[in-house]
């Protein structure tokens, strides 16, 4: 292992994206070019530039993930355009009731918005009707959320690991 203080608060940083993915109130993977960015800033860009590319791509990546498993998830229930951004907007909401608010507050917008939109969408379904579909979106968008941050707790540590991978060795 290195002995260098920046290859340490480098992979520090690195480290910081593993409870990211899992807290959304941290950045998560965002942390992974930072800090390979500090090192290929110290090293050169010469001798850093596979650290910072494996970080950069890895955050495309997650983001990809976080865009991909709402979307499918809401795709697959053929749910209104805007529950997505609703269970975002939900997903904030969240973030400021904490604990399991990060898993309700996105499930309730997400839903209350489905049964406004079928409301307009579907006249002819009764109110229970559209009050199951929507809690079913609901539950789709909080289980794409979930898998999301699978994905992403997966990649932070693909991240970190290649970090110290590309570096140390």
């Amino acid at each position: 292992m290195p002995v260098d203080p920046i290859w340490w608060l480098a992979l520090a940083l690195q480290l910081v994206a593993l409870p990211g993915t899992l807290l959304p109130v941290l950045p998560g993977l965002l942390w992974l070019p930072v800090g390979a960015g500090l090192w290929c800033w110290h090293v050169g860009w010469s001798a850093g530039w596979p650290p910072l590319l494996l970080a950069t791509v890895t955050f495309g990546l997650g983001l990809i993930a976080d865009l991909l498993a709402v979307s499918l998830a809401t795709a697959r229930l053929q749910a209104g355009r805007w529950s997505a951004p609703a269970a975002v907007v939900g997903l904030g909401f969240g973030l400021l009731a904490g604990g399991f608010g990060v898993l309700i507050g996105p499930w309730l917008m997400a839903t209350v918005v489905e049964a406004w939109s079928l409301q307009e969408r579907s006249p002819e379904l009764g109110w229970n009707a559209r009050a199951v579909r929507s809690m079913r979106v609901g539950l789709a968008v909080v289980a794409g959320l979930l898998v999301s941050q699978v994905a992403q707790l997966l990649l932070a540590l693909i991240g970190a690991v290649g970090f110290v991978l590309l570096t140390a060795l």
